[in-house]
């Protein structure tokens, strides 16, 4: 089932989520709803409160990307993670969201990550990714968080997107994909 896609504005995407453990109901099916909805919207990454969860739980697949071998079969459930390190030279590159429509701005983050999470059997694995790979983690790990990647970007090029963040948690946006937006 294709889930909507919760827009700038909604608190959810605020605050810190919260562990889960094996027994939270209805997993199996969340996750396949999330890779539909991931799917659906053309994105590469999906983190549980982007779909109104608080949980910390995101999923990635950018296995579609090409020139960059860091993200060959980089289909990933990341439970309950928690980084351990953001290391080596940062570079900046053009980032986008799915909460977000339509705002791009570039980001700079470390191109190396290491994290410690449990797949969707909860096995716990603690490995280091690098290139694409690493800064979609770090993108898709910023939402459970409660940190959108506008917070990362410069001041002035925030500010000069106030208008157009505005509008998308108004509801003045028409991505082409299902969302939910604030309350007027």
């Amino acid at each position: 089932m294709i889930l909507p896609i919760y827009a700038y504005g909604m608190p959810v995407l605020r605050k810190k989520a919260e562990d889960i453990t094996p027994e939270y109901e209805g997993l199996s099916t969340l996750l396949e709803n999330m890779f539909e909805t991931m799917y659906d919207s053309s994105g590469i990454g999906l983190a549980a409160p982007q779909i109104g969860l608080p949980i910390r739980l995101f999923i990635v697949d950018g296995s579609d990307i090409e020139d960059d071998p860091s993200t060959k079969d980089f289909k990933k459930i990341f439970i309950n993670a928690q980084i351990l390190e953001e290391f080596d030279t940062a570079w900046e590159y053009e980032e986008g969201c799915l909460s977000i429509p339509f705002v791009r701005a570039n980001v700079k983050r470390n191109a190396k990550v290491t994290i410690q999470y449990l797949d969707e059997n909860f096995v716990q694995k603690t490995e280091t990714y690098d290139g694409m790979a690493a800064r979609i983690i770090q993108h898709e790990y910023d939402h459970i968080e409660g940190i959108l990647f506008t917070d990362r970007i410069h001041p002035l090029k925030r500010n000069m997107l106030k208008k157009k963040l505005n509008n998308i948690s108004l509801g003045l946006v028409n991505a082409p994909y299902k969302m939910k937006f604030p309350k007027k």
